[in-house]
């Protein structure tokens, strides 16, 4: 079997802290892999290494066979495509942002106009090369940075959370542009990510990884086909903080989870805690309702996860909380990215983890 990338016992700190800790990886030839596991646990670093932007602490990285070192480096930079999370575009065209690396590389204007007008049309913005990028939808932009990525042609693209913070049409628009690309181009894609409904969907394989490790990696019907302790514990993460823990005069306790956020709760506990809130369990809303509940919080949805009859939602309210609606009452409400709402859930719905 055929591989364009290869990891052995890689290793990053940052600042004394671990990132990676020996990473072995063999990525094959025209795969869609997703490396999936809970913000912070090395995804991002990991795609910095395979793109040569980050160099390994220790370790070794081959690229079609040939090993990365100082004197190639630059040369493989070359060779691979990088889409970071956060969309950064330049204050003009849409043309003018795609056909940047065009531009760089020096390639004549005709094969410029040529690759730009290809590239659009994969990513579905054909007619938008005369309008500004910045203003945009945020799924439009994401789409821009994309064509900016798929029109230098190479064979081997990095996808940082492709579709974090977009709304449900047009996360899976990016998803089915990243399965035509791999389909059409044979393009080798790694996409970094933190959902397990994209991670069954989207790739041939999933690469699990956990506290700078990657703990399995096979295809989705064997990641997902059993319950292994590593899925167990990424699949517990949603709603899951751990804070510092005070008993009430009334005997409830309040848990510091951070960032101003404390949660009341109907268990008796002190000092440091863990703590899951299931999503079923959280109330949202457009309005500040009156409520019983003892956990009532104001935040903005960052992201949505359509699931035919219900509708998943993660609000920030200091901290990333996800939520579980009906798909009815998402529409009654006209839920969207951005928007403000209410969280409310009972102090009796707090779990020690």
């Amino acid at each position: 079997m055929s591989f364009i990338a290869e990891l052995r016992n890689v290793a990053k700190t940052f600042d004394g802290i671990v990132a990676l800790d020996s990473i072995n990886l063999q990525i094959r030839e025209k795969e869609i892999l997703a490396l999936l596991g809970p913000n912070g646990s090395g995804k991002t670093t990991l795609l910095k290494i395979l793109a040569f932007l980050e160099k390994p602490l220790k370790g070794e990285i081959f690229f079609r066979g040939k090993k990365a070192t100082e004197k190639n480096m630059e040369q493989l930079r070359k060779e691979s495509t990088m889409v970071f999370q956060k969309t950064i575009l330049f204050n003009t065209t849409v043309y003018n942002n795609v056909a940047y690396g065009l531009n760089v590389r020096k390639l004549p204007k005709n094969k410029i106009h040529e690759e730009v007008k290809n590239a659009l049309k994969l990513v579905k913005l054909e007619g938008f090369e005369k309008r500004q990028a910045k203003k945009l939808s945020g799924g439009e932009q994401q789409r821009v940075a994309l064509a900016r990525a798929l029109v230098l042609n190479t064979k081997f693209l990095l996808l940082d959370e492709p579709t974090a913070n977009l709304d449900p049409k047009n996360a899976l628009l990016v998803e089915e542009i990243i399965e035509n690309v791999n389909h059409e181009s044979g393009a080798t894609i790694i996409i970094a990510t933190h959902n397990m409904f994209q991670a069954k969907r989207l790739p041939h394989r999933v690469a699990l990884i956990m506290n700078g490790k990657i703990s399995e990696i096979g295809t989705p019907a064997e990641i997902f086909g059993k319950l292994s302790k590593t899925l167990a514990s990424f699949a517990a993460a949603e709603n899951v903080f751990t804070g510092t823990a005070k008993i009430t005069e009334e005997g409830t306790t309040l848990v510091d989870i951070g960032n101003g956020v404390i949660v009341e709760a109907t268990l008796r506990n002190s000092g440091k805690i863990s703590i899951f809130i299931s999503p079923e369990d959280i109330i949202l809303s457009k309005t500040r309702f009156a409520s019983s509940a003892r956990n009532i919080f104001t935040g903005k949805i960052v992201e949505i996860l359509d699931l035919d009859s219900i509708v998943r939602l993660k609000v920030d309210v200091g901290k990333p909380f996800t939520v579980q609606i009906t798909k009815r009452s998402f529409n009654d409400m006209g839920l969207n990215v951005n928007m403000d709402v209410y969280l409310a859930f009972k102090a009796s719905s707090v779990q020690i983890v």
